[in-house]
């Protein structure tokens, strides 16, 4: 079988991240959307992280996801190097419990958009990529419109637990 050629990027700025970040792959995977991911730091290595947000495009990516801790540059400095559409990931961090890093990523200057989740919330961030792709993919429509009639049915079903 052929491996479909990635249109997402996941990108963290360390492996103490993965955590955190595999919940949008595991999303993304449920969705059968294909993506790479990469360990990409804006502090410790700006060069490659520069590098590739300047080549996703020509890649073929179509959204990038990018989680980060603390100062959490990884989001907005790849969001300077490409207009692709930037998903940024606020890891939550021992010192500010993920404040910080939440901050640091939505308080872009404007002209540099990045859509930002709430802390930790990494499948959110798979989810909305996914539904930025469903703009010209039907068939990701159809499955997320699924995916969301199963929600409600849960919640239906909690209800019921409840009541009994």
């Amino acid at each position: 079988m052929k491996k479909m050629k990635p249109v997402i990027a996941v990108i963290m700025g360390s492996s103490s991240d993965w955590p955190t970040m595999k919940e949008a792959c595991d999303v993304l995977d449920s969705f059968g959307v294909s993506y790479e991911k990469h360990v990409l730091s804006a502090h410790r290595t700006p060069d490659a992280m520069r590098t590739f947000a300047i080549n996703a495009r020509k890649k073929g990516l179509k959204v990038l996801i990018a989680g980060a801790g603390g100062a959490a540059h990884l989001p907005g400095m790849t969001a300077s190097y490409t207009t692709l559409p930037v998903i940024g990931v606020p890891i939550q961090t021992k010192a500010l419990n993920g404040v910080d890093s939440l901050h640091s990523i939505v308080q872009m200057p404007k002209g540099i958009p990045v859509a930002t989740v709430a802390i930790g919330n990494a499948l959110n961030a798979g989810l909305l990529a996914i539904q930025i792709l469903s703009v010209e993919n039907k068939s990701l429509a159809d499955k997320l419109q699924k995916y969301r009639e199963k929600q409600a049915k849960d919640v239906e079903r909690m209800t019921k637990e409840i009541e009994n």
